[in-house]
Parts: C-alpha cells; structure tokens; sequence
C-alpha cells in the first residue's frame, strides 16, 4: 500500500515553506547549502516515507506522512 503524503494543513508554513524553496532553487529552506540530498522532496524524508512505522512531517514541516495500514 502507497503512503499517504499531505501537504501541512497550516496555509502559512506551506507558503512560506514553498517561498524558501523558490529562493533556494527547490532545495530545503530550512539546510544549509545546496545539496543533492536536500533537494525536496529531501533523501530524509524519502527515507521516512520508506519507513512503514514513521508518521509525522519533514523536517522543513511541508508534507506530513500518515503512517501505513
């Protein structure tokens, strides 16, 4: 079964979330530097999507992870 992935339901975080990534070339506001592995959806929470018994957000808040049924 595919993971459900949701935006943050708070309106502001998610603009100013996306903002950052705008400014940042579509690389987490919320890390240092442009790396590969913090281009978003970031290899961190790829992982966490991965993880059948993770729920909760990414680290920048963006998306949220409902756990797996």
């Amino acid at each position: 079964m595919k993971p459900k992935i949701t935006l943050n339901p708070d309106k502001s975080v998610v603009d100013a979330i996306r903002a950052g990534l705008k400014a940042k070339d579509g690389y987490c506001p919320c890390r240092i530097g442009k790396e590969e592995k913090n281009k978003c959806i970031c290899e961190e929470f790829r992982h966490q999507i991965a993880d059948p018994d993770f729920e909760g957000f990414c680290h920048c808040m963006l998306y949220y992870k409902a756990k797996q049924s």
